[in-house]
């Protein structure tokens, strides 16, 4: 998938002018993208699109008008853009009640998830299973982000195979303190394939 160039950046004021219309289109694609794991995690498929509109956002909310930190911020996504035969999620942990919540039992609902990142999310396509590839940096064995970025490696056999909508895929997640499966919705695995063919 093609990285976001500067170029394709608006300026704060053309931004202004569309944001209510990309907004809008933003949150229906991301309908079609998001995958609820019980009642605690939500993936975020992403795509050039869904980052595009993060960056923008992200230059709104603190005012960036610098070409060279509007280039950070792409920098900082477009690592997050997936590569060839390969998916990008965010992960999200969510806190009901949050709140209600003290700083410090926020913390301590977060890293009910630590471990999360050692092989316990997983694409199973069919008979294949493949384990996310977490992005560094965001957990340790003391503490926990709430949103996670990963990755999925999808080689061709499990293409065809999500592009056959009689074999059953689902996200599992397998940890010792949570357990859920989702099943990817066709509407999921259609933005899925399109995004391994970009």
């Amino acid at each position: 998938m093609q990285r976001i160039a500067l170029s394709e950046v608006k300026n704060l004021v053309e931004y202004e002018k569309v944001r209510a219309q990309e907004r809008e289109r933003i949150i229906r694609a991301k309908q079609s993208r998001r995958v609820s794991l019980g009642d605690r995690l939500t993936l975020l498929f992403e795509n050039r699109d869904t980052l595009l509109y993060q960056i923008q956002e992200m230059i709104r909310a603190e005012r960036i008008v610098r070409d060279d930190r509007i280039q950070e911020e792409i920098d900082a996504y477009n690592a997050l853009i997936p590569g060839r035969d390969e998916l990008s999620a965010t992960l999200f942990i969510e806190i009901p009640d949050l709140h209600l919540m003290s700083p410090e039992q926020v913390r301590q609902a977060v890293n009910c998830f630590r471990g999360l990142d050692r092989d316990r999310v997983h694409l199973v396509v069919g008979p294949e299973r493949v384990g996310a590839r977490f992005e560094g940096g965001f957990s340790t064995t003391e503490k926990m982000a709430a949103v996670q970025y990963l990755r999925f490696a999808v080689p061709k056999p499990l293409q065809q195979a999500l592009a056959n909508f009689r074999v059953p895929a689902l996200i599992v997640v397998d940890h010792p303190d949570y357990k859920a499966q989702s099943d990817l919705a066709p509407e999921v695995r259609r933005e899925l394939l399109a995004d391994l063919a970009a």
